[in-house]
Order: C-alpha cells, then structure tokens, then sequence
C-alpha cells in the first residue's frame, strides 16, 4: 500500500521508468521487490488514467528481458566464484540451500527452470546469472528469457490492471452499502446500549425496592 500511495505522487513516465528498472536490477539478480512494483503500477494504472498500461506493460517486459540477458552474461563471466560473492553479500537470497535448490531445477527441467523461473520469486532472481553460471546455450535461454518475459510481466501487468477496474466498478455501483452499513451499525449500537441501560436500571432498581419493603 505505501508503494502505491508513493506512485501516485511521481509522473508517469517516472513510473514507467522505475518499473522496468526495478524488474529489470531484479532479474539481473539483484534482490528487489520487482513483482511488487509491477502490481503496484498496475493497480495504479487502472484507477488514473494518466499511466498508459499497455506502455507500463511494455516497460516492464523488457526490463526483465533485458535485465535477465545482463544476468546471463554477468554469470557467464562471472563463473561459480560469483555464487560465492553473492552468497556473501546476500546470504538470504544467495545461500549455498538456495543456489542448490535453483541448480537442480535447471539441471532438471533446462529452459524451463528459465521461462517458469519468471513466476517464482527466488527463480527469477536466480535465473539469468545461475543459466550463464551453468553455461546454458544462449539461444535457449534467450527463448526462454524472452517467452517467460512476456507471459510474466505482461500477463501480471493486465491481470492487475483489469481486476483493478472491475473492482472500482463494482465499487461505485455499490457504493451505496457503505452509508447503508454504516446506519445499521449505528441502529444497532443505540439498540444495544438501550437495552443494556434498561436492564442495567432494573437490576439497580429490584435491591432497592426490596429496601424499602
């Protein structure tokens, strides 16, 4: 929720920038919360009209694109020697479990690991550096990069955006509840604390009547 109240306050080509950057630092292998911008902007989007979601969505696509391709040749460079480095600089996200677990992954399912990696949160930071780490042949990983890219970033971008809508929607069609709700709350509330004062009255009065018996 402060992500998206800080949003609204920059324009929106500052919002396109910052999503494709933050998406992209993240598949770089960076730990950012790239998924959380994404839906934030989103969410926005459908309820200003000023952030266009098709660009948002755009930007968003080849950050993690391009973010993911700079991964791969960082790690290709880079060797096992990165791991380790990352592993020290991020032991939460980079430790020898998590490195294990992603490793397996990709010598089990290939370009998979790659293109599902998008939709798992430790995957997706994982995957550009582990697959050049793993010497994947570039073309599969560029398919994978680019088919996982598109699905993720832009399926998520206008999922958000249209759930976003229909649900301002619905929220003005029925926006008379509110005010309903409220009235029957306060209804209720006065009935309550009446009966409580009548009953509270009568116990005090029975003692005292029987005083004066």
């Amino acid at each position: 929720m402060h992500v998206q109240e800080w949003l609204e306050t920059v324009p929106a080509v500052t919002v396109y920038a910052l999503v494709g950057l933050v998406i992209g630092l993240e598949s770089l292998g960076i730990p950012l919360p790239g998924e959380i911008i994404l839906v934030s902007a989103a969410l926005l989007a459908s309820q200003h009209g000023d952030i266009d979601p098709v660009v948002l969505g755009a930007c968003a696509v080849a950050g993690a694109i391009v973010g993911d391709s700079i991964g791969y040749a960082i790690g290709r460079k880079g060797g096992r020697p990165l791991l380790a480095r990352l592993g020290a600089k991020f032991p939460r996200h980079f430790g020898e479990g998590h490195i294990a677990t992603a490793e397996r992954s990709f010598q089990k399912w290939g370009m998979w690991a790659v293109f599902f990696g998008r939709f798992v949160a430790l995957l997706r930071i994982f995957a550009g550096p582990l697959a050049g780490v793993l010497r994947m042949p570039y073309w599969k990983f560029l398919t994978a990069n680019v088919l996982g890219g598109i699905l993720w970033a832009g399926g998520t971008t206008a999922v958000i955006y249209y759930v976003g809508i229909v649900a301002e929607s619905w929220l003005k069609r029925f926006s008379w509840l509110g005010p309903v709700a409220a009235v029957l709350i306060g209804l209720t509330s006065v009935l309550v604390l009446k009966r409580k004062a009548a009953k509270s009255a009568a116990t005090t009065a029975e003692p005292a009547a029987a005083g004066e018996a």
